[in-house]
């Protein structure tokens, strides 16, 4: 038969070796009995493994981990595996069943097996959401319904119009259509609105009732937290909301994006805020935009026709010089920069950053999620891949047990007109073999 036996990512690199996972090269499950005379070819040496061998079956969705304990060096890899399956339902001759030999070998590249989960946030599909052709509710469900992620953020601002308190049935609903479609919703974008009107702003008891539903509404969707920008709770609301967060089993991640840094004033307050609880319930989310060594091909081609050629070029080819951001705050205050361009031009100031990842090893025992945010996938000079690399390094060099989501999350709607479902596919592709 011709099912494919080694997938893409069948070589695993573990902690104390490496795992070979086989697909099933039959058309439905077979009792793990079935299988014998197993043999594996590592670059043409010949490994021991362990076959699972207890009374269970072979799923035919499942693969079969074939463990090994030989070191794996990092890169690419020629496997070949072979073995019998006895089909146990169909004759081989007047006195036995049918028994088949297969084998297969291909040139794999290692893949690191982490607890980490991959997911990807909703707020990808925004240019879907705002053409408004399907309901809010219904791209939610259909991200997994197709395959792009089993993992998904959400953000109940795109969901529905009763924001910032929506009903239980509804969210109870949504929960229930993603976990029928095969996923699950991971964190929450909550929003806390500082003003009412253009000269009042809430005050502790009015924050605090705004994101109380919100809370409510992620424990509704059966979520495992809800994220706010770094510091905009402060102190003060984050211990008052700290005991609805443990009656909720929901943690609340204070996010750290694109030119914050750990070291800068009120970020290094707010995390600082956050260590003096010491509750796993309180964590640090960091967004990769903080992790850009070059800024994105796309956006400097739609803010070209905008700026002179000099400026172009030295945000092209030096970025992350400390006087590339001096010419562009000189820029923007010679008022130079055109109307209609002001918004695209911010984003040099606001949302692209300059950091390495260094940045993060005093913040990481702080840290439970991450964004991998990607603004196109165009990776000259590992643009898009380096950081994500770099950050998977730097996890496996701390040992801290990190185990949770990194997710996928597109920011480049505003220049970039693609299909966001393609598009996350091919990134997470990307973050799992860069990672």
């Amino acid at each position: 038969m011709g099912l494919p036996i080694l997938g893409d990512d069948a070589l695993t690199s573990t902690t104390d070796g490496f795992t070979v996972r086989v697909s099933l090269p039959w058309i439905r499950s077979l009792p793990l009995s079935s299988v014998s005379a197993v043999r594996l070819h590592l670059d043409g040496e010949e490994c021991a493994v362990e076959v699972p061998d207890d009374d269970g079956w072979w799923f035919v969705q499942d693969r079969l981990p074939l463990c090994g304990r030989r070191p794996l060096a990092p890169g690419a890899h020629t496997v070949a595996v072979a073995f019998r399956l006895l089909i146990p339902y169909l004759p081989g001759g007047p006195d036995g069943p049918l028994t088949l030999d297969f084998a297969a070998e291909r040139r794999l590249e290692v893949v690191h097996d982490t607890p980490w989960t991959l997911a990807a946030s909703a707020f990808n599909w925004t240019p879907e959401v705002i053409r408004a052709e399907r309901a809010a509710t219904d791209i939610a469900v259909g991200i997994v319904a197709s395959g792009a992620a089993s993992v998904i953020e959400l953000e109940p601002g795109q969901l529905w119009r009763s924001f910032p308190s929506t009903p239980t049935e509804e969210a109870a609903a949504l929960r229930d259509r993603i976990s029928a479609a095969g996923g699950r919703v991971g964190i929450v974008g909550a929003s806390l609105d500082e003003w009412l009107s253009p000269t009042r702003r809430r005050d502790d008891d009015e924050r605090f009732a705004f994101l109380l539903p919100q809370l409510q509404t992620a424990h509704d969707l059966g979520a495992e937290g809800v994220r706010l920008p770094i510091g905009q709770a402060g102190a003060a609301l984050l211990g008052r909301l700290q005991p609805v967060l443990h009656e909720l089993d929901l943690t609340l991640y204070e996010e750290l994006q694109g030119q914050q840094t750990p070291d800068s004033p009120p970020v290094a307050r707010a995390i600082d805020d956050i260590a003096a609880l010491a509750d796993t319930r309180v964590r640090l989310l960091v967004d990769t935009s903080m992790l850009m060594p070059a800024l994105p091909v796309t956006y400097l081609a739609a803010l070209a026709p905008n700026i002179p050629k000099d400026l172009l070029d030295r945000l092209t080819d030096a970025w992350l010089e400390p006087v590339t951001l001096d010419a562009v705050v000189a820029h923007l205050r010679s008022g130079a920069v055109p109307p209609a361009a002001h918004a695209l031009y911010m984003d040099l100031l606001v949302r692209f950053g300059r950091s390495s990842v260094d940045a993060l090893r005093g913040v990481l025992p702080l840290v439970g999620a991450f964004h991998l945010k990607f603004w196109d996938l165009d990776d000259a000079d590992g643009r898009v891949s380096q950081p994500l690399r770099d950050l998977g390094a730097l996890l496996r060099e701390a040992a801290l047990g990190f185990a949770g989501t990194l997710c996928s999350e597109w920011g480049g709607h505003e220049w970039l007109d693609a299909d966001p479902t393609d598009l996350t596919r091919a990134h997470l592709a990307l973050a799992r073999a860069s990672l």
